[in-house]
């Protein structure tokens, strides 16, 4: 007997992005992982009152406000996102097969990305029937390309997000030479909160879909600046495109030192997982991936760092299956090298959920 669907009744009336038709369904702008809220800024005290009445009685009216905002999956719509399992081989199937280590989408809490976002969700065969891009032998290189300074002190090692990106998707990752783009390229702007130089992605897109090498799946800027999309958004994590093939993504927001706080013990390690996190959460879009909303996976949205932090750096079966049949992988070899990985970085827990998934792999038949 299946899961009963769920249904999520929360609309936040003064959010824009509950309106926005472009996020993940649009051919063109996948993906924005960020917040488009607008915060308080300094005004008069009288001004800040009147702000905060009105805040408060629009947080009412949310609160009384229901329409369906997000029908969580039942189990039977899971199983059946993944597809028939028997045209894979016998020895990855139960690969694809979600076990104890798969959690179902949790039900979003207020201010999560679901609460403001209408995701319909893509199956395996809505996958394989859209005209997402395949690897194949002229375009198999993802191409990383360094936008701006990255400090050695600051920002997350690039030669170890080349080779998570590498191990993650099984193809070759190259990095291009770093550019440094002038203070005014790109609209930069002053965000209004932190008062730190933003740069407007859909300018970036432009620039790197010019700049696209022939042999390349996609093109990934990744910068140190702060990003934003549109002058209606407080800012993005990172922003995609299906067609274009290209992409943005900050790793400015991972560091605690852009808020000015205190970086604390461990900083850079989660920075890392930050960092590699929105990596495959990004270039999985370029490959027509859309938000998961089958399980708790890395293609789930998010729209607040928390929210990120919460959500595993697997893939689910239902996106797993997609990634091998854009890239033409081999499933336990990918876990192999991806123990491996986190291993070297002393990540142990995901390690052990790896190493519990190759032990789902039955024993290949003996030979005769």
């Amino acid at each position: 007997m299946g899961e009963p669907r769920t249904k999520i009744s929360l609309e936040i009336p003064f959010a824009p992005a509950s309106s926005r038709n472009g996020d993940i369904i649009s051919p063109l702008l996948v993906d924005r992982c960020g917040v488009e809220r607008r915060a308080q800024n300094s005004q008069s005290p009288r001004v800040r009152n009147l702000r905060l009445l009105r805040l408060a009685a629009l947080w009412f009216l949310a609160a009384t406000t229901v329409f369906a905002a997000f029908e969580r999956p039942s189990d039977n719509e899971r199983t059946g996102a993944t597809g028939n399992l028997y045209e894979e081989p016998e020895l990855v199937r139960e690969l694809f097969r979600a076990d104890a280590d798969f959690p179902p989408i949790a039900t979003p809490r207020r201010g999560d990305w679901l609460m403001f976002h209408r995701e319909p969700g893509q199956t395996f065969d809505e996958y394989r029937a859209s005209a997402a891009i395949r690897a194949d032998e002229k375009r198999r290189v993802i191409y990383l390309l360094p936008l701006g300074e990255f400090p050695a002190d600051d920002a997350p090692s690039l030669a170890v997000l080349r080779e998570y990106a590498a191990t993650f998707f099984q193809t070759e990752v190259k990095i291009l030479p770093a550019y440094y783009p002038h203070d005014l390229e790109f609209d930069p702007r002053e965000n209004e909160f932190t008062h730190k130089r933003q740069r407007l992605t859909r300018a970036i897109h432009g620039w790197l879909h010019a700049r696209l090498p022939a042999d390349a799946l996609c093109l990934l800027a990744v910068t140190m600046d702060d990003l934003y999309p549109d002058k209606e958004w407080n800012y993005v994590f990172g922003e995609a495109t299906f067609e274009d093939r290209v992409g943005v993504y900050s790793f400015a927001r991972y560091d605690p030192a852009f808020f000015d706080e205190k970086r604390g013990p461990g900083w850079r390690d989660r920075a890392l997982r930050r960092a590699c996190k929105i990596l495959t959460h990004e270039t999985a879009h370029m490959f027509g991936l859309w938000h998961c909303v089958y399980f708790d996976c890395v293609l789930n949205g998010a729209n607040s760092l928390e929210e990120s932090d919460a959500q595993p750096l697997h893939a689910c079966p239902v996106c797993l299956r997609k990634l091998k049949y854009a890239l033409r992988f081999d499933p336990v070899r990918r876990y192999e090298q991806l123990r491996e990985f986190y291993r070297a970085q002393k990540w142990f827990e995901e390690a052990d959920w790896v190493t519990r998934q190759l032990k789902r792999v039955p024993p290949p038949a003996p030979s005769r």
